[in-house]
């Protein structure tokens, strides 16, 4: 399998620390608010690399950490925590917010088939382990109190940015804030372990420390509850990409700085969902949630696809237009399954060049939008109904999309032939290419439906189109 890891900015071979183990650790959500599309999106796509994993025969843990404290609106240190945010504007208590929005981003999960993680963890459980994490590295000397307030000092490192694609500047813009509002701190990159009254007094959850009553800084939670939960060597860390600084780059500083070796050997991470006004994100106010679609009569398993039809690795660009091109193409290809006979038993022997093929395409950095072809291909292809049935349900077990479960909505006729259904899977895939801007895939797939003889047609409908006569 080879996966493009962000630490050195290379596709590489993926080997685990230990064989046939994978210890894999996700960046949970801030519960203060629902989760919108496109942080479902990142989360969608480290499901698929989960399945995708053990699929291939790995046995994996999976933990995510819930940060139900510490975390402040600059992703630094400025800004009010985004919990007492939350409780502020909805007048309930931080735990209580907490619940509520644990349990709303879980359901969300349950609707798009995101498995739920082997560990789950809220950073409020783990106070403890932080606490000892810290004393370590004040011991190590990699940190220091200042002002009350405990900071990682990214002076004692030989290389702080690790990513390798931001230079001295951009990381002078990025803390430039911090600089300003705190003065506690010895260099303008350092970062805050433990929080004491001089940063919010008024701070709800509190907890004593050797450094005076206070809260953990949001870094040192997902450095602690990995350690915790998957050892001393993690094999992969996901999250969005606009986690990887500051947060994944502190994550690193102290976690090396604690066990004294290379902590982590692959960095997984899922560029942003886009809408008309840029990256789509809670704090322009209205946004979108799988609710919301679910209102406007989408299945929550056709976002899902939608976002199957795109490399995690590319900013993806969400419109209705988009999403009902998908819809479409969702159904018919529901249709065509459905229509398959249940009879007979699967010749599996028959099987393995299909699964082969799916394989190939998951394990060149997680091709899904090729895994995708794989189904129509299948669908396609001389095999017997239920060899097709078989191999269409293996593939599911890492695309989740029901499709062997779904049916057809009710304007879907069981008619339709697989060519039918291949034609709207491109149709869809091309209209987000040409709104990703991706000319070169909106052109190679233009020209597959030309090979097909296929003709496309702009009406106030959408995209229409009928075979070349």
């Amino acid at each position: 399998m080879i996966l493009y890891n962000s630490l050195g900015q290379t596709k590489q071979e993926f080997v685990p620390h230990s064989p046939e183990k994978v210890n894999m650790y996700t960046c949970g959500p801030t519960v203060y608010h629902y989760a919108h599309i496109g942080n479902l999106r990142t989360y969608i796509m480290e499901d698929v690399l989960e399945k995708y994993l053990r699929f291939s025969g790995y046995n994996v843990n999976r933990v995510m950490n819930i940060t139900d404290v510490g975390h402040l609106t600059s992703d630094a240190d400025t800004g009010e925590d985004k919990m007492l945010a939350g409780a502020k504007r909805e007048h309930k208590s931080v735990l209580e917010i907490a619940k509520f929005y644990t349990d709303a981003f879980f359901e969300d999960c349950a609707k798009l088939n995101i498995k739920r993680p082997d560990v789950v963890e809220p950073a409020t459980n783990c106070i403890d382990d932080f606490i000892n994490m810290i004393s370590v590295l004040l011991d190590k000397g990699y940190a220091y109190v200042s002002g009350g307030n405990v900071y990682f000092d990214t002076s004692k490192l030989d290389t702080y940015y690790v990513f390798g694609n931001m230079n001295e500047e951009d990381l002078a813009v990025g803390v430039r804030d911090s600089v300003e509002e705190d003065k506690n701190k010895r260099n303008k990159t350092d970062f805050v372990l433990w929080f004491t009254k001089s940063k919010f007094d008024s701070q709800e959850l509190k907890w004593d420390s050797p450094w005076g009553v206070g809260y953990p800084g949001w870094h040192i939670e997902c450095s602690s509850i990995s350690c915790k939960h998957n050892g001393e060597y993690l094999d992969i860390h996901c999250g969005g990409i606009d986690n990887a600084f500051p947060h994944h780059t502190n994550e690193i500083a102290q976690s090396e700085a604690f066990l004294g070796h290379k902590w982590c050997g692959y960095w997984f991470h899922v560029l942003h969902l886009n809408d008309a006004r840029g990256k789509m994100s809670k704090s322009k106010g209205d946004f979108l949630t799988v609710s919301l679609l679910e209102s406007k009569g989408y299945n929550p398993l056709v976002y899902r696809m939608f976002c199957l039809q795109s490399h995690y690795r590319k900013p993806l660009t969400f419109s209705y237009e988009s999403l009902d091109n998908t819809a479409k193409a969702y159904d018919k290809l529901i249709g065509r399954i459905s229509a398959l006979s249940k009879d007979g038993v699967a010749v599996k022997e028959k099987a393995q060049p299909f699964i082969c093929a799916f394989k190939e395409a998951l394990d060149n950095d997680l091709n899904t939008s090729l895994g995708l072809t794989c189904v129509y291909d299948v669908l396609k292809s001389d095999l017997d109904d239920a060899t097709k049935l078989f191999v269409i349900g293996e593939f599911d077990k890492v695309l989740s999309l029901d499709l062997t479960e779904g049916k057809p909505a009710k304007t879907q006729s069981v008619s339709d032939n697989e060519a039918s259904a291949e034609i709207e899977a491109l149709i869809a895939q091309r209209t987000q290419a040409r709104a990703d801007k991706d000319w070169a895939t909106a052109d190679a797939i233009r020209d597959r439906l030309r090979e097909m003889n296929v003709v496309l047609e702009d009406t106030k409908d959408g995209i229409k189109w009928h075979y070349e006569k």
